[in-house]
C-alpha cells in the first residue's frame, strides 16, 4: 500500500515554494480543524502550512495526523517532512544549499546551571533529539547528488525557539552540537507530533542567512525558496513514495 507524505512548513512563501516544486498542479484545498488548510497534490503528497515555532507546527501537525487517523483515510501517512528555509553554520552550510537532517534536535529544551547547559534528558525528561532512518537519508541525498541538485550538508539541524542573533549564542550552539548545520524553529515540533504514530520524519531545509550576528541585508531569503523549490523538484513524489510504499 503507498503512504501519503506529509510536507509542514511554517509559512505560505515556503509552502509554495514546496508545492511549486512537485509540479503537480493544483492541489485539492482540505479544511482541517482549527482554520488549518491542506494543500493535497496528485492524492498522495499533502503541504501544509503549520505556523512558526515549535509549539504552532507541532499542533498543526498533530491536528493533521489525527484528523487522517479519525476519518479512517485508508492510505495514513508514512513520512511527515518539515520544510522550508533555515540559518546556516558556516561554513558547513553556506547560502542557498540545503541541509538534509540526520537528527532533528531541540537546542535549548533544557536548563541552564552554574556549570553550563543541561540537555531535558540530563534532568530526567523527555528527549531532545529524533534521529533519521539512515535508509532515508541516503535515498534524499543520492538523489540529490544523481540529478546534480544544490550543494547539500547532510547533519543535525537544530531546532530553536528563539533565532540565534548574536555571535556569542552561534558560539554557543556551535560549541555544543559542532556537527550541526542548521538551525530553524519548527524541526523538532513537527518530530514531537509524529512520533506518537510511528512516522518517521525529516527535516529539509535550504540556507538563507548565516547562524550569527542578525544583519538582514545579508539575508537572501528569495535564493534560499529557489534552492527549496528546485530541491522538491528534484525529490518529487517517487523518492518520497517509493522510500515508504
Amino acid at each position: 500500500m503507498v503512504h501519503r507524505i506529509l510536507i509542514v512548513t511554517a509559512v505560505a512563501a515556503e509552502a509554495d515554494s514546496v508545492s511549486a516544486g512537485l509540479g503537480l498542479g493544483e492541489p485539492e484545498l482540505l479544511a482541517l480543524p482549527g482554520g488549518l488548510t491542506l494543500r493535497r497534490h496528485d492524492g498522495r503528497l499533502d503541504v501544509l502550512v503549520g505556523g512558526v515555532g515549535p509549539a504552532a507546527v507541532a499542533a498543526a501537525t498533530g491536528t493533521a495526523l489525527a484528523y487522517g487517523t479519525l476519518t479512517g483515510d485508508p492510505y495514513g501517512y508514512g513520512l511527515v517532512v518539515s520544510a522550508g528555509i533555515a540559518g546556516g553554520f558556516q561554513p558547513a552550510a553556506p547560502l542557498g544549499s540545503v541541509v538534509v537532517s540526520s537528527a532533528i534536535v531541540a537546542a535549548d529544551l533544557g536548563a541552564e546551571t552554574p556549570d553550563g547547559y543541561l540537555a531535558v534528558e540530563e534532568l530526567g525528561f523527555g528527549r531532545s533529539v529524533h534521529p533519521v532512518p539512515e535508509a532515508l537519508t541516503r535515498r534524499i541525498t543520492a538523489a540529490l547528488e544523481a540529478a546534480g541538485g544544490p550543494p547539500y550538508a547532510l547533519a543535525p539541524v537544530l531546532t530553536v525557539s528563539t533565532v540565534t542573533g548574536t555571535a556569542g549564542r552561534a558560539a554557543e550552539l556551535a560549541e555544543r552540537h559542532p556537527t550541526a548545520a542548521a538551525e530553524a524553529m519548527e524541526g523538532f515540533g513537527v518530530a514531537e507530533a509524529a512520533a506518537p504514530y510511528g512516522v518517521p520524519v525529516v527535516e529539509i531545509r535550504a540556507v538563507s542567512n548565516a547562524v550569527g550576528p542578525r544583519d538582514r541585508a545579508a539575508w537572501r531569503i528569495g535564493e534560499a525558496l529557489g534552492a527549496l523549490r528546485h530541491t522538491f523538484e528534484l525529490l518529487g513524489s517517487t523518492v518520497f513514495v517509493e522510500a515508504h510504499a
